[in-house]
């Protein structure tokens, strides 16, 4: 007897629809499974036949014939097991044909016929959606997640028992509600951190809010104890909180990586991602003979936190170029290409000699070969798409000692309302556009959001014929000028925030120049 079972695999960061067909006839008894199968999809088999005996079905002993459709797509994963052993149980006859219709069933199983959580639920869910599918059955424990997706109704099982009463009687499942704006409402972020904590630096603190305000990429160079790595983690505490469409995304990505935190079915933080310097190449942007997401992508929407950039591999740094500037990454391989998003603020960390002391000759004892052999390991194009470079000097004692009752530190939530407020200027200029930051303004459009005066053009004519600045390095002094003038609530970029922003890229003058 014959029977089909809609089930899902992940293809990406989508999903992708499985016909999971079934047939039992007489012959030789075995499970055979085809359609381009990975070793823990073949193994199935195996998990299906024991889970089943062990929940009261008897499997007779004929021909099991499992083909998963469409069958020149490699397919991954745990989550077919559930619904072979359904498509099974209906070619014995016990569940009707017309039962299965307008459902999808994704699950792993246990040996005693429990169902397990499966990574990408969200996805599969997703996917179930745009095919037109009416009802998801999922893992009980991934129900949360997958009923954040609206439009469709997201039932949770947890046995192979469970799950054929629920599909002999539809009207006991009772689908899963997930209150998303409530989650996001009632979210408060409780950092652990905050940049009241950092004495002094006021102009790394500057620097960083306007980085934040147009989702800049920054650079922190100076000696060992400066406060570089202090002040980079508190970058996250003053983005602005997230959005639903974002903390979708980022929970999407989440699913599939199998990094979903178990107490709320979406992620409400901005990442924060701060790879080892000996990370390679592939886990950074993403790999694997099926590719799944790196780095770069864990890091959407939020910070991607290189410290000691030097120490990086020379080839994880260079293929960092590509999703800066298209804010994706595509990875391709034999049985597909896959697309993932790089949409992260880049922050990087690095001292300006081995020592960590240089420019300080009274410290520094490295000599000006191993200097330039140290900074060289970051190239001029790589530089050239980091928006702000800051020093980050050495802290005097008295900034570090106890401060006074009137001298206080801004705390994070101050500095965030500002740059809440520049991000709204940007939202309603670039309304009706695909750019939403002001470090994504293009060449073509850089004269439309970001027109200079006769003064201004001056004064950057004069700085790129004094700086020797390349075309992108001109653009990004403009488009972060944009940014100050944001914050300062300026229609027009004026002198002072074009002088502002030529500040910030001086400072990779001094060392690479």
């Amino acid at each position: 007897m014959f029977s089909k079972v809609m089930s899902a695999c992940l293809h990406g960061l989508e999903g992708m629809m499985v016909n999971v067909e079934v047939d039992i006839s007489t012959g030789l008894p075995q499970v055979e499974m085809v359609g381009v199968l990975a070793a823990e999809v073949r193994e199935a088999r195996e998990r299906v036949r024991t889970a089943l005996k062990n929940s009261g079905y008897l499997i007779p002993a004929r021909r099991i014939t499992v083909n998963l459709s469409p069958a020149d797509v490699r397919k991954e994963g745990t989550g077919f097991d559930l619904p072979i052993a359904v498509g099974i149980i209906s070619s014995l006859g016990v569940l009707p044909q017309s039962s299965l219709a307008d459902v999808m069933i994704v699950g792993e199983l246990s040996l005693d016929g429990t169902v397990r959580p499966i990574n990408g639920v969200l996805s599969i869910v997703d996917g179930a959606r745009k095919a037109g599918v009416r009802r998801c059955y999922v893992p009980k424990a991934n129900a949360a997640e997958g009923a954040v997706v609206e439009g469709i109704e997201v039932v949770g099982t947890e046995s192979i028992g469970q799950m054929i009463g629920y599909l002999q009687h539809p009207k006991e499942a009772q689908p899963v509600t997930v209150d998303t704006q409530g989650l996001l409402l009632g979210h408060e972020d409780g950092y652990d951190v905050d940049f009241s904590e950092i004495n002094g630096q006021a102009a790394l603190k500057r620097a960083a809010e306007v980085a934040a305000a147009g989702m800049h990429n920054l650079l922190l160079i100076g000696p060992p104890g400066s406060g570089k790595t202090m002040l980079a983690r508190r970058i996250p505490t003053i983005l602005p909180s997230v959005t639903l469409e974002e903390s979708i995304e980022i929970t999407r990505i989440y699913s599939i990586c199998g990094l979903l935190p178990k107490d709320s079915p979406l992620i409400l933080k901005r990442p924060f991602r701060s790879p080892h310097h000996t990370v390679s190449s592939s886990a950074l942007t993403g790999g694997g003979l099926v590719p799944k997401p790196g780095e770069v992508t864990l890091a959407t929407h939020g910070v991607l936190f290189l410290d000691e950039l030097p120490e990086f591999q020379k080839n994880s740094l260079e293929i960092l170029r590509q999703p800066l500037e298209d804010r994706c990454i595509t990875i391709a391989r034999v049985h597909g290409s896959y697309t993932y998003p790089s949409n992260f603020m880049l922050v990087a960390a690095m001292n300006p000699c081995s020592c960590g002391y240089y420019p300080d000759m009274n410290l520094c004892r490295c000599s000006r070969r191993e200097i330039n052999r140290y900074l060289g390991r970051i190239s001029r194009p790589l530089l050239d798409r980091i928006d702000i470079c800051m020093e980050a000097p050495k802290i005097p004692c008295s900034e570090l000692q106890l401060q006074a009752p009137n001298r206080q530190n801004e705390t994070s939530a101050k500095i965030r309302a500002r740059v809440e407020r520049a991000r709204r200027i940007q939202e309603e200029r670039f309304k009706g556009d695909a750019i939403r930051f002001n470090s994504e303004i293009t060449g073509k459009k850089l004269h439309r959001y970001c027109r200079l005066d006769q003064a201004e053009n001056a004064l950057m004519q004069k700085v790129f014929e004094t700086m020797e600045l390349s075309a992108r390095g001109y653009h990004r002094i403009v488009k972060v000028a944009r940014t100050i003038a944001d914050l300062d609530g300026s229609e027009k970029i004026l002198e002072r925030h074009l002088s502002e922003a030529v500040c910030y890229r001086s400072v990779d003058q001094k060392f690479w120049g």
